[in-house]
């Protein structure tokens, strides 16, 4: 059985940061592996300890900087890694779900997997669609927002349970191959292990170009543009009072009376 997780690195920004054209500033910026993302290389991880014969492979569409991000999904268990890019991606000025979705393709269509595991959704963007959009391009079956997965592997049968609006849940069962959007809360990541973080080293992590990929460049091509960058205005400041409760309560009841909030 092959298990194929989409992994995404995604950049986490200081709480002070500046503007840089269409972006943040790169200086405030820290990379790391996407939490959703975390969560569904530990479901797979557990599936492959689970029954024999199983590989765990990863893939994402990141510059070579997201090499160390992967890695780690590597020292979690993951046996093998693969990563998308080329000129044209690094000159796209954004990549949508859509465009996600098709640059995956071709990877599914070569590793036939068994399952895809994906994360509801990334840090950054917080679209949560590639999942649903991949499942629609390659013609496999899909349940999104997954917080419980009970997977046969004999049968390629997952019973899996759904987290839907208004606290509602709904158990279903899916027949692979099929993609599953992995909610957090689903399971424990584990933490990366020295011996773990070093076999990493040694594992396969391959990197595919467009071209290899039997792409061109108009693949990145897409109709979301980004068309401006900047920090919203506060609407209102904070206040903070300093000292214990019996200190501070005097000062707070002073402040609600003179908002209006209560009478004095």
């Amino acid at each position: 059985m092959k298990l194929l997780v989409t992994v995404k690195e995604v950049a986490e920004v200081d709480d002070e940061f500046t503007i840089d054209g269409l972006d943040v500033d790169e200086s405030y910026l820290e990379y790391d592996l996407n939490e959703w993302d975390d969560y569904a290389v530990e479901e797979a991880v557990q599936l492959s300890e689970a029954n024999d014969d199983v590989e765990v492979v990863t893939v994402t569409v990141g510059p070579e900087r997201a090499d160390e991000t992967i890695r780690m999904a590597l020292a979690k268990g993951a046996d093998r890694a693969l990563r998308v890019w080329d000129d044209a991606l690094a000159d796209a000025q954004y990549l949508d779900a859509g465009t996600k979705a098709a640059l995956l393709e071709p990877v599914i269509e070569a590793e036939e997997p068994d399952l895809v595991l994906t994360g509801v959704q990334s840090g950054d963007d917080s679209f949560g669609a590639t999942g649903v959009a991949l499942a629609e391009r390659v013609g496999f079956e899909w349940a999104a927002v997954v917080n419980d997965l009970d997977h046969d592997a004999e049968t390629n049968e997952s019973s899996v349970r759904r987290e839907l609006e208004g606290g509602v849940e709904e158990l279903t069962d899916v027949t692979g191959p099929a993609v599953l959007s992995i909610q957090t809360g689903i399971n424990e990541p584990r933490y990366a292990s020295l011996r773990g973080i070093r076999q990493a080293q040694r594992k396969p992590l391959d990197v595919r170009t467009l071209d290899d990929l039997g792409l061109d460049e108009s693949a990145v091509e897409n109709p979301v543009e980004l068309t401006s960058m900047y920090e919203p205005e506060s609407e209102g400041d904070a206040i903070v009072w300093e000292g214990s409760a019996d200190e501070t309560a005097g000062e707070l009841a002073g402040f609600l009376r003179d908002s209006g909030v209560v009478e004095g």
